[in-house]
């Protein structure tokens, strides 16, 4: 308990750390994702604007890079690609670069499930009605898919603060970092559940607001 007083300071930081990482890996991750998902759906077979080309090659380069494991995947990317996109290849920018583009491709397959669970009659309805391929996809698939969407991407922000656990690495910081440096590594379990506890307690508000949300959308 007193090892964890002692560096109650660096305890915060790397709180801050972990919300920082997972903040902005969302931001970069739900939107490359958000694209990717649009892009799949609207160019597989039957979509409001078929492309067999593009459908195969988006298929093909999320079934590559999503089955990659994290852990694999930070270390490959850290070094040449963050380097050159963002300056560095680590720290907490690295980390939140790296966990964000990961996450890109499991968010895309998440946004084509949902926009595919649209009922095809409401498509056909809009359709009928003389509406255009982007006028279904933003009033019509995207409004209808849009409480499914919200539990889906909170699932992926509890995946994120997971994923900022490894972003140690890297030299990303965070919780996991000052768990496994503070704590399993020095022989200090007070200093190490206290790291746990915070994320648990950072996924549980975060799930909590995510259904919350999602509940509201879904009784309009």
């Amino acid at each position: 308990m007193d090892r964890l007083i002692e560096l109650w300071p660096d305890f915060w930081v790397a709180a801050l750390e972990t919300l920082y990482m997972t903040s902005v890996a969302l931001v970069l991750g739900g939107l490359l994702g958000l694209v990717w998902g649009v892009v799949l759906y609207v160019t597989r077979s039957g979509g409001i604007l078929p492309n067999v080309p593009v459908s195969v090659v988006m298929n093909t380069i999320i079934n590559i890079f999503r089955p990659i494991p994290f852990v694999i995947f930070i270390a490959a990317v850290s070094q040449p690609l963050a380097r050159v996109i963002i300056g560095t290849g680590i720290g907490t920018n690295a980390g939140a670069f790296a966990i964000g583009l990961a996450a890109s491709f499991a968010i895309g397959r998440i946004v084509e499930q949902h926009l595919v669970s649209v009922p095809p009659g409401v498509i056909e309805a809009a359709r009928a009605m003389g509406a255009g391929p982007w006028r279904i996809l933003f009033t019509v698939a995207i409004p209808e898919a849009l409480g499914p969407l919200i539990l889906g991407y909170t699932f992926i922000i509890v995946a994120l603060i997971d994923m900022t656990a490894m972003a140690g690495l890297i030299g990303g910081g965070g919780l996991g970092a000052f768990a496994q440096v503070y704590g399993f590594r020095q022989f200090e379990p007070v200093v190490m559940w206290a790291a746990i506890v915070l994320i648990v307690v950072f996924v549980h508000l975060v799930q909590m607001l995510g259904n919350r949300l999602a509940r509201k959308v879904m009784r309009r």
